[in-house]
Formats: structure tokens, sequence, C-alpha cells
């Protein structure tokens, strides 16, 4: 069974920087793509990014292209979200999860095995 689990996530201000991580348990880890979802209050889940398996190809919704980083580290299982200049258009509960099928680049729009949320807020 894999798990996901963010430490992280809280409050910042406009203009400044957070990193979240997502550190995956069970089941392979280094074979699948990994992407991050955020979901604001009324709003409808949304993609943010996806890195591939090796972290060479790495995809990001417009809103946060130039903004946000995506990496991964398969050693510790872990993907992060390096978040900057954050405005707070961003506020939302942030969200990972692993692409369906093996291999992948991040790029089907399917994915599974979500873990839990973490709230990050951007205010004054």
């Amino acid at each position: 069974q894999v798990q996901l689990k963010l430490p992280g996530g809280g409050l910042v201000q406009p203009g400044g920087s957070l990193t979240l991580s997502c550190v995956v348990s069970g089941g392979a880890f280094d074979i699948y793509a990994m992407g991050w979802f955020r979901q604001a209050p009324g709003k409808k889940r949304e993609f943010v990014a996806s890195i591939s398996r090796n972290g060479y190809t790495s995809n990001y919704a417009d809103s946060v292209k130039e903004r946000f980083t995506i990496s991964r580290a398969n050693a510790k299982m872990t993907v992060y979200l390096r978040m900057d200049s954050l405005e707070p258009e961003d506020t939302a509960v942030y969200c990972c999860a692993r692409e369906r099928t093996p291999y992948g680049l991040g790029t089907s729009g399917d994915f599974c095995s979500w873990g839990q949320g973490t709230q990050v807020t951007v205010s004054l």
C-alpha cells in the first residue's frame, strides 16, 4: 500500500517562499512519475506540477511556471515542491499523487494514491 505524507505547509506572506515535501512509503517509488495538485476553497482540484521518475522531465501549470520547482530524491522516496514568489491566489490545500502507470513522464493526467493534503495560506 502506498502512503504519501506531507510534512510542511503553513502561513506565508505574499512574495515569500515555501517548500513542501511528500514522502512515499510502500511500493516502488523510482519507477513512477509524481505530481503535485492543489484545491482552493470552492474550486476543483487542479494540476500544479509533475516530474518523471528520473527527474529529467517536469511539467507545470501556466499559473505557477517560473515560480514553482518540482524535484525528487529517489533514495529518500521524496518529491518536493519549491514555491517562490507566492501569491494569495496560491492559497489552497496541496497534495501529491503518483502517476497510475509506471515509467511515464507525468503527462498522462491519470494519477492515483493521493496523499493527505497540507494547507498553504498566503496572506499578510
